[in-house]
């Protein structure tokens, strides 16, 4: 399967304030998020923003053949290639915005997700907007489910403590823009790599609190 970086850098320059970045994630950083996530026990995920579609396609490479991936994003250049270049089965793509994900988790009859990655330029984002998409996303997840993302700036941080209780915290220098990286579930879920499964944040990048 492959990408559509060409595309990344075009919508970029068209709405800068929609697209986290005009140049798409490096393999390195793709790795580094999704590494720690038990794909075994993925039986439904949500990616939002989709972008080049390099998460998309590392999501899929890990998922179960019985699993599937609901992927929303606004930009139809993005929409219309990620269709064009894909023909997996596990694969729904739906231009819309992140706040309606329960209606399009409703019409394809699906469970509530045990993942949801979020590429959405928190930074960019109108906050009531910001503060409703990720509202939703807490509310979306089933009990253990995990919320994932990728951010150039940390405006997200703020939010991500205010609906989740254990959070984990990165940065991935090796990408263009390095990026902050997060991993969160909500309260009395089990956070899978023990070491970790605090109610703080911790740099993994450092070894130390932030």
């Amino acid at each position: 399967m492959k990408d559509t970086g060409l595309v990344a850098l075009t919508e970029f320059l068209r709405h800068p304030s929609m697209v986290g970045s005009a140049f798409p994630a490096t393999a390195r950083m793709v790795r580094h998020v999704l590494a720690s996530i038990d794909w075994a026990q993925i039986s439904v995920a949500i990616e939002f923003g989709l972008g080049s579609g390099r998460f998309t396609f590392a999501m899929l490479e890990r998922m179960r053949p019985d699993a599937t991936l609901l992927a929303l994003e606004t930009g139809a250049a993005f929409v219309e290639k990620l269709r064009a270049a894909n023909r997996d089965p596990r694969l729904i793509v739906v231009k819309d915005s992140a706040i309606e994900v329960h209606r399009h988790l409703a019409a394809h009859e699906l469970a509530r997700p045990d993942l949801v990655l979020s590429g959405l330029p928190f930074s960019s984002l109108d906050e009531c907007e910001a503060e409703a998409i990720m509202g939703v996303t807490a509310a979306t997840l089933n009990s253990s489910g995990l919320f994932a993302a990728y951010q150039m700036r940390s405006t997200i941080r703020g939010l991500i403590y205010r609906h989740f209780a254990v959070v984990r915290h990165a940065y991935e220098w090796r990408n263009i823009p390095p990026c902050h990286l997060y991993w969160a579930r909500k309260p009395g879920a089990r956070e899978n790599r023990g070491a970790h499964a605090r109610s703080h944040s911790v740099d993994e990048g450092s070894g130390l609190e932030t």
